[in-house]
């Protein structure tokens, strides 16, 4: 059976990941920052017959947390064949434009966006590496490309309002790249996936259901030895082929 570990997971896109992962007979481990929401994201889940998983508390931006996380995974198993980075935040309240935004806005951004994904991921490689299969998938968004914000015909160029947002998912697909690379001669498979605009807490309830979202995670998340390794992927955005500039 295979394991994995999903950052953010006790609501949303992260929960409806989960769900999907545990139907395919993955063993889920849910982190959630907030141990009562954890708990009752796994009561949830055990109502529909889906008891190969159990809270993780995991905080991405504090380094104690991240490694005691790691020390109970670990005590539990040798191998994580999945990191699904899917904790995120938007970094601040509207408007948060790149000339409005408050200095503190990007850093609380840049703490989970970014450097939490990174710490989660130096934390837990070892226990990637010895998988025979190990997947790494980061959260990402469209609007963190600099190819489509740069394009004045892509509908969301006028999306200034997110240029905290955007610009911390940026730097979390440059870190992608150079993670991709640096495990390029391995059995890895890294990528930078962007769910789609979604209905959760975190968009107001705008967008599409949750169940697209997290088919569009585990697509990649559960891709076979041929599958793609450093790339950036949106089906919303290219339908045809979902791969996307960065």
């Amino acid at each position: 059976m295979k394991r994995a570990l999903i950052t953010g997971a006790n609501k949303g896109i992260g929960f409806a990941t989960a769900k999907l992962l545990l139907q395919k007979g993955y063993y889920v481990y849910l982190g959630s920052r907030n141990i009562l929401n954890g708990t009752a994201a796994i009561e949830k889940l055990k109502t529909e017959n889906l008891t190969n998983v159990e809270h993780i508390q995991l905080d991405v931006t504090d380094d104690h947390s991240v490694h005691t996380a790691f020390e109970e995974i670990a005590n539990k198993t040798e191998v994580l064949d999945l990191l699904i980075n899917n904790a995120g935040i938007n970094g601040g309240n509207e408007p948060y434009s790149a000339l409005e935004a408050k200095s503190e806005e990007f850093q609380t951004a840049f703490d989970v966006n970014v450097i939490g994904t990174s710490r989660v991921n130096k934390v837990f490689i070892n226990l990637l590496k010895k998988s025979e299969e190990p997947r790494i998938v980061n959260l990402s968004t469209s609007v963190g490309s600099l190819t489509l914000q740069s394009d004045p015909n892509w509908p969301a160029y006028h999306y200034a309002k997110y240029a905290v947002y955007a610009i911390s998912k940026a730097a979390l697909n440059m870190y992608t790249i150079h993670l991709a690379y640096e495990l390029r001669d391995t059995n890895f498979k890294i990528n930078a996936v962007c769910p789609g605009l979604t209905a959760t807490d975190f968009t107001f309830g705008n967008g599409g259901d949750v169940e697209t979202a997290a088919k569009r995670v585990v697509k990649y998340a559960t891709i076979d030895q041929y599958g793609p390794t450093g790339k950036f992927f949106s089906e919303e955005t290219n339908p045809e082929t979902e791969e996307i500039a960065w």
